[in-house]
């Protein structure tokens, strides 16, 4: 299983690691240039599941950030990282916005397979991820609400938080995705890249199986949620680099 690659070098719960492991198992052919694209981005690094793929792997980016504070850290992330195109807006979900994931894409020189999407708002991940119709990542990872266990169908709205797993990874089916792992947020590939992945077949069927049940009870979550807006963003990068020096 995937779960045993985890690592963190901005990510929060393993995915650099697992990111790492999947694109050594897919064997891709390599175009001169790879991309990936991330919103919220935030300052493009804390809790990043892309940022080791710009730094260590030369990736190019599309990174979305609707804060403008925020957007100003991502800002001076792009003066030291120029292989990052970084754009502040708010990612909508409805098709004919002109801030619509599509047309915020079409703007830029991504191509439409670009290898690596992350999706984490907060709220209607899966939405955006749904209105996405003219791009088709190999890779997906879209944050959940991870203490609704699997079996029960929820999508974020004004009085529910959070999307479910068996949600997120019913459409994902739908769409031609397959679930490979689950940290807290789920990773989809292409069902045509999935053999190369050599996932048992009961987790291939039963994709419930990739749960991880310990989030049912975590409380942490809520807290670094917090955590993100009290903060200034250099007091939580200190506290990334001292968590990489004390356990890498």
């Amino acid at each position: 299983m995937l779960e045993e690659y985890k690592k963190n070098y901005y990510s929060q719960n393993g995915e650099d690691g697992i990111i790492l492991e999947i694109f050594k198992r897919l064997k891709l052919k390599k175009r001169d240039v790879q991309w990936c694209c991330e919103f919220g981005a935030w300052d493009g690094k804390h809790g990043s599941n892309t940022f080791n793929l710009i730094e260590k792997y030369k990736f190019r980016s599309v990174y979305i950030e609707g804060d403008k504070k925020k957007f100003y850290q991502l800002s001076k992330t792009k003066e030291i990282f120029p292989n990052i195109l970084a754009i502040n807006k708010y990612v909508d979900y409805k098709k004919k916005s002109k801030n619509s994931l599509d047309n915020i894409l079409k703007k830029t020189k991504i191509p439409k397979n670009f290898e690596i999407l992350s999706i984490d708002i907060d709220s209607n991940d899966l939405k955006v991820w749904k209105s996405l119709k003219n791009y088709s990542p190999k890779i997906v990872i879209i944050e959940i609400n991870s203490q609704i266990k699997p079996g029960i169908y929820q999508e974020h709205s004004k009085t529910k938080q959070g999307n479910s797993f068996t949600s997120t990874v019913s459409f994902a089916e739908k769409k031609g995705y397959k679930l490979v792992c689950h940290t807290g947020n789920c990773i989809f590939i292409k069902k045509k890249y999935i053999n190369k992945i050599k996932l048992e077949k009961k987790f291939l069927n039963k994709p419930e199986l990739l749960f991880d049940q310990s989030w049912l009870n975590k409380k942490e979550n809520f807290l670094k949620r917090f955590l993100k807006i009290v903060l200034p963003n250099s007091f939580i990068s200190k506290l990334r680099e001292i968590k990489i020096f004390l356990f890498n």
